[in-house]
């Protein structure tokens, strides 16, 4: 029975030795030639279908090479496409994957696309992990623990307003949050929720979903227009989202609390320059290796015991999430998530001497 506790990033380099160790006993499959008297060894195959290639998105720059090093790493045939924001094109890689064959597939859910490939997976007889956003039907779910990162974000905004001797439940609150299409959405929002219910707040606007930094923008305008400039803290889904809402806010000479998660390098410099509050932490390398040792186990016929469960049954691989503040950018740089020379602008400078970034 496989268990997994990955809780730190000195336990990346700890699966990849344990996958390379028992990549000769899972990851081949032989068949014997009869004219030569040769074994073969064919390889498995792990499909992989990441959602977009935008910037500021982890899945090009991070994911990818890190499940392409890994898979390759354990002997393993990984096949790692992009669905470029297109749900059409999603459907045609995953139907190209499974008609060449797929041992397992990994997918990243963009705008519900998955959940039919998934349902095709099955049909197939493929195992399906949905890596970071939960799939209806998938027989696997590795995350970040949605519901903390959301908890954490929400704590970011009470401890932001007493800060600034604010009363969380007299404060003027936007709520925002992700595209609902994404399951993780929700997540995010109630873990957030229930920590600002708590604290009495109690939202001034609810701004519609997205992950779209330009339309959040757009809709923090309406909003900001919609409680008439009266705006005490921001709860912003993502750094992206919160980049766009702090541009609204300098052009109206507001700093205010606002949230975030992904410590993009963005999100870490408004961090710094204190427009931003926080920003959720969440590397990458975690949940690859999670994932890594998933379809080592299911490649293997071992069962994964999930550490908790969604709603709809889906056994839930969590990682817990880590909250970043002004003081502790450093860690983020020291753990190579983030580099001094991007993030110590001319602008930023004076910041980084200040919290220790170099």
């Amino acid at each position: 029975m496989k268990k997994f506790r990955i809780a730190s990033l000195a336990a990346v380099a700890a699966a990849s030795l344990v996958l390379a160790g028992c990549a000769a006993d899972t990851a081949t499959e032989e068949t014997s030639t009869a004219a030569a008297g040769e074994t073969v060894a064919e390889a498995l195959r792990a499909c992989v279908i990441l959602p977009d290639a935008d910037a500021g998105t982890r899945w090009e720059p991070g994911d990818r090479p890190a499940l392409e090093t890994g898979l390759t790493a354990a002997g393993y045939d990984a096949d790692i496409q992009n669905a470029q924001s297109d749900t059409a094109k999603y459907a045609t890689i995953a139907d190209a994957q499974l008609t060449k064959g797929c041992d397992v597939m990994l997918l990243v859910d963009y705008q519900g696309a998955g959940a039919a490939v998934a349902e095709k997976a099955k049909a197939a007889g493929v195992p399906v992990i949905a890596y970071d956003r939960p799939i209806a039907g998938a027989d696997y779910y590795v995350s970040f623990d949605n519901f903390t990162v959301g908890a954490l974000q929400g704590q970011m905004i009470v401890d932001g307003l007493v800060a600034a001797g604010k009363d969380p439940a007299t404060a003027s609150i936007i709520y925002s949050s992700g595209d609902p299409s994404d399951g993780n959405a929700a997540m995010f929002f109630d873990g957030a929720k229930s920590v600002l219910d708590a604290a009495g707040a109690s939202p001034a606007f609810t701004m519609e979903g997205t992950w779209d930094g330009a339309k959040a923008g757009t809709l923090f305008e309406q909003a900001f227009t919609a409680v008439g400039g009266n705006v005490d803290a921001v709860l912003a889904p993502n750094d992206n989202n919160a980049a766009s809402i702090i541009s609204i806010l300098d052009k109206n000479g507001l700093t205010v609390p606002v949230s975030g998660q992904d410590a993009s390098t963005a999100g870490l410099q408004n961090v710094l320059l204190g427009k931003q509050y926080g920003t959720v932490y969440k590397p990458f390398q975690l949940q690859v290796a999670a994932a890594l040792e998933i379809i080592a186990a299911i490649l293997s016929g071992e069962t994964v015991t999930a550490n908790k469960t969604l709603d709809d049954g889906t056994p839930f691989i969590a990682i817990d999430p880590i909250i970043t503040t002004a003081e502790l950018v450093k860690d983020v740089v020291a753990d190579g998530q983030a580099t001094a020379a991007d993030l110590c602008t001319a602008e930023v400078a004076a910041a980084c001497a200040t919290f220790g970034v170099e």
